[in-house]
């Protein structure tokens, strides 16, 4: 069997580090996969630190990951992509390319293995802050009033909110059991049982056992010079930084 890639949180044009750097190296990652071995691709939310997009417009940061994925689709790989909080305004340039576009969360079966799949965010529970900011974002008529803004206003201040955001919150390490993902896991798992949840967002990593039996992994970001990525060969699943 082929294998199935997971990957999550490459924030491509974070003023973090170097994103030039980032994006190559991400960039690499996606010329090191091929049809002869890879049968699917699933982009689990925060590829881009800000996507947003319009009719005829879309973010010029990552145009060469772009590139690649076209070329992985040419090939034969399936794409699949879940908008994260950063880049949930992906509308139909995705689909248009023949990426396919997923709402969390999201079960199928692999090889005979059950994931349940996402970005993350927001499962579980949130806070009313966080809750509001998510109906903000997924408001259509915000989602408008916004597109009149040209897109050069558009874009400073999303990135501009997105690079204060991240000052503002910093380094994360995901508390366990105490996290409502890992609620949203147990409670998904009691009902119907999965092999694998596999999630991003936490921007730490994660790969925890349930009482079940099945796995909790949360991929790392991309931020700190590796490349966090997880590979399901159809009898193991492997996580892997480079």
């Amino acid at each position: 069997m082929k294998e199935t890639v997971f990957v999550a949180d490459v924030h491509l044009g974070l003023k973090a580090g170097d994103p030039a750097e980032r994006e190559r190296r991400f960039v690499r990652f996606l010329k090191g996969l091929d049809a002869e071995r890879v049968e699917a691709l699933y982009l689990l939310g925060d590829i881009w630190d800000f996507w947003y997009e319009y009719r005829d417009v879309i973010p010029r940061e990552g145009i060469r990951v772009v590139a690649q994925l076209i070329r992985l689709l040419d090939e034969g790989v399936k794409v699949y992509f879940f908008p994260g909080n950063h880049d949930v305004w992906c509308y139909s340039f995705f689909e248009q390319l023949g990426i396919r576009k997923l709402e969390q969360p999201w079960r199928t079966e692999i090889g005979g293995a059950r994931f349940c799949l996402g970005h993350g965010d927001g499962l579980g529970g949130a806070s009313l802050g966080y809750r509001i900011l998510l109906w903000v974002f997924h408001n259509r008529t915000l989602q408008r009033l916004f597109s009149a803004l040209h897109p050069t206003l558009a874009f400073r201040f999303g990135t501009d909110w997105s690079n204060s955001n991240r000052r503002a919150h910093g380094e994360y390490h995901f508390r366990g059991a105490d996290e409502p993902l890992y609620r949203f896991a147990l409670k998904e798992d009691g009902r119907e049982r999965a092999d694998y949840f596999i999630f991003g967002h936490y921007h730490d990593a994660v790969d925890e056992r349930l009482p079940s039996g099945g796995r909790l992994i949360v991929l790392k970001d991309w931020i700190s010079g590796s490349c966090p990525h997880a590979v399901f060969d159809g009898e193991t699943l492997s996580v892997r930084s480079s």
